[in-house]
C-alpha cells in the first residue's frame, strides 16, 4: 500500500514513508475497532440471556463508544490513503 516500490519515486520519499505510516495505524484501528464491536456484541447477548445488569449496560455502551471512536476516523483516513495512491497511479495530481 505504500507505493515505495513505484518507479520514478525514491524509496526513501517522505510522503510515501508517512502514507505508509498512516495505513498501518488505519488498519490497526479498523482491526480494533471491528474487535471491540464484536466483544460488544457478544456480552449484549450474554446480557440478553442472563439478564442486564448495570455493568452488563454500561460495558456495552463503552465498547461501542471505543469502537466507534476509533473505526469512523480509520475508515475515513483509508479513502484517503486509497484515493492518494490511487492518484499517484494514475497521475491526476
Amino acid at each position: 500500500m505504500s507505493g515505495a516500490n513505484r518507479p520514478g519515486r525514491p524509496a526513501n520519499d517522505p510522503v510515501l514513508m508517512q502514507r505508509a505510516k498512516v495505513a498501518d495505524l488505519v488498519s490497526k484501528g479498523l482491526r480494533l475497532g471491528t474487535a471491540l464491536y464484536v466483544v460488544a456484541s457478544v456480552v449484549f447477548f450474554i446480557g440478553f440471556m442472563t439478564g442486564f445488569t448495570n455493568t452488563v449496560k454500561v460495558l456495552v455502551i463503552v465498547l461501542l463508544v471505543i469502537g466507534s471512536a476509533l473505526l469512523a476516523p480509520a475508515l475515513v483516513f483509508k479513502y484517503g490513503v486509497k484515493a492518494a495512491n490511487r492518484a499517484d497511479r494514475d497521475g491526476t495530481w
